[in-house]
């Protein structure tokens, strides 16, 4: 368990990603098998060049149907990134063949591609491109030093992975069996959510791949249900963007769909309706002097724009509004989809939902 947040703010730390983790405990199996060298560490060049020592859980020679291999394993820093695979085990075991390159299979915990649309294809190892880049550079420099013409086969795998995968939308983009292994620096910026907004932009590859030209992205569940209730749609279609609306609208730009519905809590969807695209509430708050604006502008007199601006959520602001008739959620979502229609092409047909808490659709704009 993670340690309570201090009251003094301090800075935030960095980690490394889960391809740093294999590159690094690839590289010291490997040199165990070609230099008999048992490490405590491993040291690894990151993409950008920057050089960083990695600490081992272990270091071992073994064996597997008849033939040596050696392993070696790091517990996974993800610094003060909230990662699912923060204090994981993630491990590599290295076999010598005699073909000359990098050969990569899905060991315990890290999964397999079953559907078109990712940047690898359909049944390789859930094993990223750049973690590959790296792994391939690292051992490859390895080969070189110590004469070595063979090759190696590296399996990946990270204790407890299959069941991590769960709490990730790996089951929704066909990625079964577990976790993947991603990274593009091969640091995790703390907070950046960046593993985040890549499965949302792969989420939308994935059902693009697969023919599907209506997609709905939704802030959580409830909203994922109404859309699930209102259109029938499968998962493979329903985006779980979270609160990242600019990152489905940003990547709809490069990989544009025929139709997309957005939908979500209607206070996250008054953030997009401001033109916020991070919804995250450490990043943008709801307005209800805007609220209150917008309902004046619909024949809130007065009296319900002071009650309003003085609600404790915007949820009480929508009731009030909606008590006297002002249709605040459409006008949200009116005011929402001007910014969406600002980012997106205009060959991309965009509609907006704003539910409540009870998952009940409040608003609609098309």
């Amino acid at each position: 368990m993670r340690d309570e947040t201090p009251e003094q703010p301090a800075p935030l730390r960095s980690g490394y990603t889960t391809g740093s983790c294999a590159t690094a405990t690839s590289l010291a199996a490997a040199r165990l098998l070609l230099a008999g060298e048992v490490s405590e560490v491993a040291e690894i060049m990151l993409p950008k060049g920057q050089h960083v020592p990695m600490r081992l859980e272990f270091c071992r020679l073994t064996t597997a149907d008849g033939e040596r291999i050696a392993e070696a394993g790091t517990i996974k820093d993800a610094g003060d990134d909230p990662d699912v695979t923060h204090g994981a085990l993630v491990f590599a075991r290295v076999r010598l063949v005699p073909e000359p390159g990098v050969m990569f299979r899905a060991g315990p915990g890290v999964g397999t591609v079953t559907r078109a649309g990712l940047t690898l294809p359909v049944g390789e190892p859930a094993i990223n491109p750049v973690p590959r880049q790296m792994m391939t550079q690292h051992l490859g420099e390895l080969a070189v030093r110590h004469a070595y013409r063979g090759g190696f086969e590296v399996t990946i795998g990270v204790e407890g992975g299959e069941a991590l995968a769960l709490k990730t939308m790996n089951p929704r983009l066909g990625i079964v069996g577990g976790l993947s292994i991603l990274g593009t620096t091969g640091i995790v910026r703390p907070f950046s959510c960046s593993a985040y907004i890549a499965s949302i932009h792969q989420g939308i590859d994935v059902a693009r791949a697969n023919g599907y030209t209506h997609l709905a992205a939704c802030t959580g569940n409830a909203s994922e249900d109404a859309m699930r209730a209102h259109y029938g749609l499968p998962d493979i279609a329903l985006i779980e963007m979270g609160d990242f609306a600019g990152a489905v609208l940003k990547h709809l730009k490069r990989a544009p769909v025929a139709r997309v519905s957005m939908c979500g809590g209607f206070g996250k969807l008054s953030k997009l309706a401001a033109g916020h695209l991070d919804l995250h509430s450490r990043n943008s708050s709801i307005d209800l002097e805007q609220l209150a604006a917008w309902a004046a502008e619909h024949g809130a007199d007065a009296a319900l724009q002071a009650a309003m601006r003085a609600a404790n959520t915007s949820q009480q602001a929508l009731a009030l509004a909606h008590a006297q008739h002002v249709p605040l959620g459409d006008v949200v979502c009116a005011h929402a989809l001007a910014v969406a229609r600002e980012i997106v092409p205009p060959t991309v047909s965009v509609e907006m939902f704003a539910i409540d808490r009870q998952g009940n659709i409040v608003g609609v704009a098309r």
